[in-house]
């Protein structure tokens, strides 16, 4: 008669996280020196979260962004996201100034114009290795680092990453953006799979047009009003729409999402 495994030993060898909190995380957001990433680090604090708030060049703005959320602990973690080191050196301010992480927003991207026949041919290698350094490579390392600080955590964690609709319906005049939110999701996917058993539940969104300050002069005249016919709801998101679709997925809710691609984007591009 053969041994049975004491369900005991089991549980000590592959201990379960604890239950995930729905309040109370440690988050990091990346690229939240302004636009979508400042909403997302108001949306978190707002709930009883403590927030990191990830910037490259504009310091001042997170700082000002962080001072104004509700609540205690919120701190700025300055880095550049297109290197290794920077990326690493990222995750561990956070973890440091925040006591550990529980959440990890990706919303750092590079997007900028660089149409395939009319960009001279070193701009158009600089622009791919940009996107990817950034949106790809950079999303990945600090994947990597923050998933080892939640599962030392011992409660889970939640990654969400902000993709794209351009992953699915092409981006003619920024196919680097769109080529590296296509990765961003599949990274995603496989994170999921990876991190399950510890708990960490990982998913993307992929937004349409949503109206910030960097593209409000792109929302006037003629452009604007193209732009605003894409969706049958005739508008544009507010960033407060993507944020509250991020928000639920880094819930404990939201365990059952992992691994999805979540489309937020007014029915301006519909996929099966």
């Amino acid at each position: 008669m053969s041994e049975q495994a004491d369900p005991r030993t089991s549980e000590q060898a592959n201990p379960r996280p604890l239950p995930f909190p729905a309040t109370g995380r440690r988050v990091l957001v990346t690229g939240a020196g302004g636009g979508l990433g400042a909403v997302l680090a108001r949306a978190f604090a707002a709930q009883g979260d403590t927030v990191a708030l990830h910037c490259r060049t504009r310091a001042s703005e997170a700082r000002a962004t962080a001072a104004g959320l509700p609540g205690e602990g919120h701190a700025v973690a300055p880095g550049d996201l297109a290197t290794p080191e920077g990326a690493a050196a990222v995750v561990a301010t956070a973890a440091e100034r925040l006591g550990g992480l529980d959440v990890l927003v990706n919303n750092a991207a590079v997007n900028t114009p660089h149409p395939p026949l009319e960009t001279p041919y070193e701009e158009w290698v600089a622009a791919w290795q940009a996107h990817v350094s950034v949106n790809l490579l950079g999303t990945a390392h600090v994947s990597h680092q923050a998933a080892r600080h939640m599962v030392a955590g011992g409660r889970g964690g939640r990654i969400v990453n902000i993709g794209s609709r351009g992953a699915f319906r092409g981006e003619p005049a920024h196919p680097a953006y769109g080529a590296t939110k296509a990765a961003v999701h599949a990274l995603g996917q496989s994170l999921a799979v990876a991190l399950a058993p510890h708990g960490i539940a990982v998913a993307s969104v992929a937004p349409g047009f949503f109206a910030t300050e960097r593209v409000a002069h792109r929302l006037s005249g003629a452009e604007g009003e193209a732009i605003r016919a894409q969706s049958p709801f005739g508008r544009v998101a507010e960033p407060a729409e993507i944020a509250e679709a991020v928000r639920w997925l880094a819930s404990p809710a939201a365990t059952w999402a992992s691994g999805t691609v979540m489309d937020l984007n007014g029915a301006s591009y519909l996929r099966t």
